[in-house]
């Protein structure tokens, strides 16, 4: 009985320390590493996102020059929201803001006194508008500013946002209608397009204006862009002021709902 005994207890020792060699050689599961090395992670938890890392920039209205300058863009008028540099988790929507033939130059601030610039204060969106140094505008030149934008500052991709006045009206139908997977929705004022290709902006929200009586872009320019968008099931709204001239933007900028339906638009 004792040799039995004897047997059983040392069998037993046997097994448990295979048990314990073989639970030793297990990998420690591993923790996620923390964010602040001084505040360990629980586990479970997963590992907190780190904060988007944009440079701060300066609140309001700034001149800046592009990092890339090629074609006949340098410069651009900057506007940075309120509360840009505090909230690093959001990304804001952008408005690029393109000019007419009377802003075409090398002196930048006269972009500031027209249009969306110049009422641009204490919006909630960041905006960039580029100054024309000659010519026309280029799109193959406001392709590499597109791609700037979206690289440098904090901002939406899906939350894109082009408007126009006059020459920057019709280069607004003209740029979308080009890229109209780039945007989210459109703004062009007192422009015209081609109407062959109106159809590429059926998924892209439109709100165009235009006065009747404009006597340098005529107001046909707006009206056949917005039926050909209407024709092939275009999400469009259209503003046709009687008089006014050609300066349809003013009272477009003033308006309150433009921004409040702007800023409701998704890619």
């Amino acid at each position: 009985m004792r040799k039995t005994m004897i047997a059983f207890f040392s069998a037993a020792l046997l097994l448990g320390t295979l048990t314990f060699m073989s639970c030793s050689k297990e990998t420690p599961k591993e923790l996620p590493v923390p964010v602040d090395p001084g505040k360990p992670v629980e586990p479970g938890k997963p590992t907190p996102k780190p904060d988007d890392v944009f440079p701060a920039q300066t609140v309001g209205i700034t001149n800046k020059k592009m990092d890339n300058q090629q074609g006949n863009i340098t410069d651009y008028v900057l506007y940075i929201p309120d509360g840009y540099n505090e909230k690093k988790n959001y990304r804001w929507p952008v408005v690029i803001s393109l000019h007419g033939v009377g802003e075409i130059g090398n002196d930048v601030n006269v972009v500031k006194r027209v249009g969306l610039p110049r009422v641009v204060a204490g919006k909630e969106f960041v905006m960039v508008a580029p100054q024309c140094l000659r010519n026309w505008w280029n799109i193959a030149t406001l392709q590499i500013l597109y791609k700037e934008i979206l690289a440098k500052y904090h901002v939406d991709s899906s939350r894109v946002y082009l408007t126009g006045l006059s020459m920057g009206g019709m280069t607004t139908w003209d740029w979308s209608v080009a890229y109209p997977d780039q945007f989210a929705a459109i703004v062009p004022i007192s422009g015209m397009g081609d109407v062959n290709k109106a159809c590429n902006l059926k998924a892209v929200p439109v709100w165009a204006f235009h006065n009747a009586d404009d006597p340098t872009v005529d107001v046909k320019g707006s009206r056949n862009m917005v039926a050909a968008l209407k024709a092939c099931g275009g999400n469009v709204q259209y503003t046709e002021n009687a008089t006014g001239g050609h300066n349809a933007w003013d009272k477009a900028y003033a308006n309150p709902a433009l921004y409040t339906w702007m800023l409701q638009q998704h890619k």
